[in-house]
């Protein structure tokens, strides 16, 4: 099992560190009173092209729109990844707590990876607050989507967060 995915978004140098300590390019950073834009290309990927997220601190969640390369897509609209979010001033942080939501527009939306997140628990790699904010995090994700229909933008719009997007 692998510890927490930490990642840096360093709004300044437009640049984004993965969680393999790879610094990225940034294309595009926007700074809302809600949370922070993110695009950036995904050079060399075999699967997606690039992505575009939202980091939502208040929700502990970060929402992503995959660029899927042709032949490669997935049966999703968004992917909800469950996380910390620090900010330190135009430098945010976000550490993964390993469950992660799927969004299928209109239809259905899926908490995934609990096995992942159960193993963490067990091995201490989420220590007891850690874990009550993700449980609390991705249920919220869940009644929010639930009680929209399953339209994140509808959902997070209600919450005062009109998120943008270049492709929806």
């Amino acid at each position: 099992m692998h510890p927490p995915k930490v990642e840096t978004f360093d709004v300044p140098a437009r640049t984004n560190t993965d969680p393999k300590g790879f610094v990225r390019p940034v294309d595009e950073y926007r700074t809302e009173p809600f949370g922070l834009y993110v695009a950036r290309p995904m050079e060399n990927h075999p699967r997606v092209s690039a992505l575009e997220s939202w980091l939502l601190p208040e929700l502990g969640i970060r929402v992503t729109d995959w660029w899927w390369h042709p032949g490669q897509e997935r049966d999703q609209d968004f992917y909800i990844d469950i996380v910390d979010i620090e900010r330190d001033g135009d430098v945010w942080h976000t550490v993964d707590h390993y469950l992660d939501v799927i969004v299928h527009t209109g239809r259905r939306s899926e908490v995934i990876d609990l096995d992942e997140y159960v193993e963490a628990v067990g091995q201490g790699l989420l220590d007891h607050a850690a874990a009550q904010r993700a449980l609390t995090s991705s249920y919220r994700a869940l009644d929010g989507l639930a009680t929209h229909r399953h339209d994140l933008n509808a959902w997070l719009t209600d919450l005062g967060m009109k998120l943008t997007w270049k492709r929806h």
